[in-house]
């Protein structure tokens, strides 16, 4: 094989782990315009900026995350987790804690985020709540495999509207951005707040972590992990950018209606009947995809514990998933904004004291004593 052969193979993996990444993180969430508003938006001009820099914390993070499991030859995250904590290896499961509060949280504003979709066509909060659980459950004991196979083509066509919306939606408030920039407006919190959002984020973020780290071994080197990251952090710093700067221009007019998906208000305001039905259809898919994937991947941690070993493997896991949905359904009644801005930001916050800051000092101490004890240059 030639080596410029071996180079395109080369590059076509480092690409997929990146790609990994931006799947993780473009999704339903980052869709609706909401997270990015609770988190940088509100904060006036800086906004966009402070996504980036929180992009390129997280990509630090992931950058020794990957490199350990290759070291390692890890194959997941409580093996990786163990590993930094070591000889503390009981210590991991606070990673567990901040997984189960995700996994909960997404699927909760998942459901609060379809839900919503369906109250701008006259159905009660309540009522829609219910319903797209009951769908959520019914997928997840029936139909999680077909959802999972669908969840890529639901991305795409979700991340195709977000780039048409973003766009379009800068192209109309153009003025009003630069207004805001060049005025350099600012909600008046002090800079301590936003500091703590841009840890957040890139903490709650953390969640991508086990994805890749499934596909660590493509990478193989430190070299290529460094690649991937900056290729992740580029695709995740411009998508995420993009959405802030646009979000920037609109927030006088979506803040003061109070909507919990920004993207879809503007969407709606832009005039094109078709982009708003496509968008509206791609973001419910994908609140589905989230609820079912998240509420399915609590399945194999759970399944085999003690009390539930006198049941067969169909009743346990139905039992979970009901469990797991009943505890979203609770939480998805405080609405999408609530859960982002309690549930998402704390354990943002949590995940940067037990992830964060402990891989980017502990995690990369390691790293390096253990390449330099194994000779390893790249």
């Amino acid at each position: 094989m030639s080596k410029e052969v071996i180079r395109k193979v080369s590059f076509a993996s480092i690409f997929s782990v990146a790609s990994v990444w931006f799947g993780s993180h473009a999704g339903g969430g980052f869709a609706t315009g909401n997270q990015a508003t609770q988190y940088f938006v509100q904060y006036g001009w800086y906004g966009p900026l402070m996504a980036v820099i929180s992009m390129a914390i997280l990509a630090l993070v992931l950058r020794e995350i990957v490199i350990m499991t290759n070291n390692h030859g890890f194959t997941n995250y409580k093996q990786v987790f163990e590993e930094l904590f070591y000889p503390y290896t009981k210590i991991e499961i606070l990673f567990e804690i901040f997984n189960y509060i995700i996994a909960l949280s997404a699927t909760g504003a998942a459901i609060a985020g379809a839900a919503t979709l369906f109250t701008d066509y006259g159905v009660n909060y309540g009522v829609a709540v219910i319903g797209v659980s009951v769908i959520l459950f019914i997928l997840t004991i029936f139909g999680a495999s077909l959802v999972a196979k669908a969840s890529t083509v639901m991305s795409v066509c979700i991340l195709v509207c977000c780039a048409i919306i973003f766009f379009l939606g800068i192209k109309t408030k153009g003025m009003e951005i630069q207004t805001v920039i060049a005025a350099r407006e600012t909600a008046g919190t002090g800079i301590l707040q936003p500091i703590l959002k841009v840890l957040s984020y890139a903490g709650f973020q953390v969640l991508c972590a086990p994805a890749l780290i499934s596909c660590s071994f493509l990478l193989k080197t430190k070299e290529n992990a460094t690649k991937a990251t900056i290729i992740g952090f580029i695709m995740n710093a411009l998508a995420l950018g993009l959405s802030c700067l646009m979000l920037l221009g609109w927030y006088s007019d979506y803040s003061v209606t109070g909507t919990e998906l920004p993207t879809l208000y503007i969407c709606n305001q832009l005039g094109y009947p078709f982009l708003y039905y496509c968008y509206t259809i791609s973001l419910f898919l994908c609140f589905i995809s989230t609820g079912v994937s998240c509420i399915f991947g609590l399945v194999p941690r759970f399944e085999n514990t003690k009390i539930l070993q006198k049941f067969d493997v169909n009743r346990r896991r139905m039992i979970i998933s009901l469990s797991g949905l009943i505890l979203s359904t609770l939480v998805s009644m405080a609405g999408l904004t609530n859960i982002i801005k309690y549930a998402y930001v704390y354990s943002g916050y949590l995940s940067v004291v037990v992830v964060v800051i402990p891989v980017l000092t502990i995690g990369h101490y390691k790293n390096k004593k253990w390449l330099a004890e194994n000779g390893v240059k790249k």
